[in-house]
């Protein structure tokens, strides 16, 4: 089992920056592959970044977000972030982190086995 919690979703204004934090416990956290996803009022859920287990290996990134966020992961301090640069009121959306207990990281919703309740991220425009 895994337990996420995503925090630092807030509302700011376009051109700002954030950072979110998903906070892991249970599973060894550097024995998985973590993700960001999103979900914008009326829209599917969209893959965002991922990470694989150590960070190093390889990120992934949608092309919506290429160049202006960033996915790293502390594996001793069982976090992963999500730094959110140069932000678009399209950025708006509830952000989830998620737990792929594969090693690799992957753009594949149904890859993923865990998921966090969620935080909200306005951006005004």
């Amino acid at each position: 089992q895994v337990q996420l919690v995503e925090s630092g979703g807030r509302l700011v204004q376009a051109g700002g920056s954030l950072r979110l934090s998903c906070a892991a416990s249970g599973r060894t956290f550097s024995s998985y592959a973590m993700g960001w996803f999103r979900r914008a009022p009326g829209k599917e859920r969209e893959f965002v970044a991922a990470i694989s287990w150590s960070g190093r290996a390889n990120t992934l990134y949608a092309d919506s977000v290429k160049g202006r966020f960033t996915i790293s992961r502390d594996n001793a301090k069982n976090t992963t972030y999500l730094y959110m640069n140069s932000l678009k009121p399209e950025d708006t959306a509830v952000y989830y982190c998620a737990a792929n207990l594969g090693v690799w990281a992957t753009a594949d919703n149904e890859k993923y086995d865990y998921w966090g309740q969620g935080t909200q991220v306005t951006v005004s425009s």
